[in-house]
């Protein structure tokens, strides 16, 4: 993967993830759930336009924009064309689960990872990584092995313009913050 995967529309990039191997330093796992936000829909951080909060999904295609969700829990998004992004739902643990359990005092593994403040915690995740690149340290993205078998439906956990087709995931995923 390079920038050019992700300098197209984020619809596209946000299926195209699924199946991914995302580590943060080492840790981390396949993605199986992502959403998309474009610039002119109304549930996206871009929608205004660029703010100093924002300013990393007007960035380059690649950057990671990270935000805090009701001032609690950090979410990680991939900048895609400029004013969009794709939110990092879920991932299924494969690398650093015990460092995961630690970090999330929990011990089941199809809880580590689902839901993106979850993820967040377990791949230690922060506010300071705003702004960096996904495809440089301290984040690893490879390419799907083989593409999974995937299903979309509407976006959760967002009040305006829920009902688009814009959540994907790996069908029959155990690991998802959500069955779709």
């Amino acid at each position: 993967m390079d920038e050019r995967f992700f300098a197209r529309d984020v619809v596209a990039v946000a299926a195209d993830l699924l199946g991914a191997r995302l580590l943060v330093d080492g840790v981390g796992g396949l993605v199986v759930e992502t959403e998309a936000y474009r610039q002119d829909d109304e549930a996206s951080h871009s929608f205004r336009g660029p703010t100093a909060g924002n300013a990393a999904m007007f960035g380059e295609p690649g950057r990671v924009y990270v935000y805090r969700s009701y001032g609690l829990h950090w979410c990680l998004n991939v900048v895609c064309e400029r004013g969009s992004a794709v939110l990092i739902r879920a991932l299924e643990p494969t690398h650093g689960l015990e460092t995961m359990m630690a970090r999330r005092a929990v011990t089941v593994a199809r809880k580590l990872c689902n839901g993106p403040g979850n993820l967040c915690r377990a791949l230690a995740v922060t506010g300071e990584m705003n702004g960096l690149s996904v495809l440089d340290a301290p984040f690893s993205l490879e390419p799907p092995f083989e593409v999974p078998v995937s299903a979309s439906g509407v976006r959760i956990g967002i009040s305006k313009a829920a009902e688009r087709p814009w959540r994907f995931a790996v069908k029959g995923s155990p690991y998802l913050s959500k069955p779709i």
